[in-house]
């Protein structure tokens, strides 16, 4: 199945992931605290469902990371390189 996202949007759910893993949070501790089933996690983590900014917000400050870093980091990764590659 070809995904509708975006290249920036893979980025940024990578970035997800990736905080939620460094945060040692397992998809069903973190579909907990956020009162949501473990598959809600899942389906944004494998791009089957978007995330809305207020549900962004929530999972970052359930995570404990700031979700203006991971902005940052999703904008460091688009930035078209020195050649004129980008995402």
């Amino acid at each position: 199945m070809k995904s509708i996202f975006s290249p920036e949007y893979h980025v940024f759910r990578r970035c997800l992931i990736a905080a939620r893993k460094d945060a040692n949070l397992t998809q069903a501790a973190l579909a907990k605290a956020i009162q949501k089933p473990q598959s809600f996690v899942a389906k944004y983590e494998n791009g089957e469902r978007r995330l809305d900014v207020v549900e962004f917000l929530l999972v970052s400050r359930v995570i404990g990371v700031d979700p203006c870093e991971i902005l940052r980091q999703v904008e460091q990764a688009c930035q078209p390189t020195s050649s004129g590659e980008g995402l």
